[in-house]
């Protein structure tokens, strides 16, 4: 409780508001991450606004064409990760990486939570030098936060493979799954009590 209230002194979200009528379509930027099982990361971005689509996948590994079962032997080198597409003029790169610090456990080692083993690691994968430096900027004034090391790795993104269909959505197609009621659910009401600027259900 306390470190999202820090969280949210030190990270006011920037959010702004399209005014004119006419104005062309955005230009959607988007950036991968990950933070333990994809179901949650994926239900807690879709509360950003400015956020346009979030798509469960895949990514730092080398196993090509993986598949759930293989990443969850934590033999392929791959993360449980989100694409995070997000319409710049609403929301900047930097909210979308600071929001990140805010819904999960960045100084855990070995997975999140109860869900062990590499595929849950937490993990940046930056497509280009600004997003590597932005989210090394991010990180480190996260750090000033936490009493532990933050263990999260920020790499380059070689490819982002898109997770099975019945993972997509998830948490909204499947509200009474055990894990969605027990573990996502209770994170998504903490998080709209300490952010007022998210989506309210």
């Amino acid at each position: 409780m306390k470190r999202l209230a820090l969280l949210l002194s030190l990270f006011g979200f920037s959010f702004s508001a399209m005014t004119a009528a006419n104005t062309p379509p955005p230009k959607i930027e988007s950036i991968v991450v990950g933070g333990g099982c994809f179901w949650c990361t994926d239900a807690a971005y879709k509360l950003l606004p400015g956020v346009t689509h979030v798509t469960c996948g895949y990514a730092g590994g080398t196993t090509r064409n993986p598949t759930y079962e293989e990443v969850c032997t934590h033999t392929t080198g791959h993360a449980e990760v989100i694409k995070v597409d997000f319409d710049p003029s609403v929301v900047s790169l930097d909210s979308v990486l600071n929001y990140f610090w805010s819904i999960h456990n960045p100084t855990q080692v070995g997975g999140q939570g109860h869900d062990m083993g590499s595929s849950y690691r937490s993990i940046i994968l930056y497509a280009n030098p600004a997003q590597k430096a932005a989210a090394e900027a991010s990180k480190a004034e996260a750090q000033k936060i936490f009493r532990d090391p933050i263990t999260t790795e920020i790499v380059p993104l070689t490819h982002f493979w898109r997770a099975e269909e019945y993972h997509q959505d998830y948490f909204e197609k499947n509200p009474e799954q055990n894990y969605c009621a027990l573990v996502i659910a209770p994170k998504i009401k903490k998080l709209q009590e300490h952010f007022p600027a998210l989506k309210q259900d």
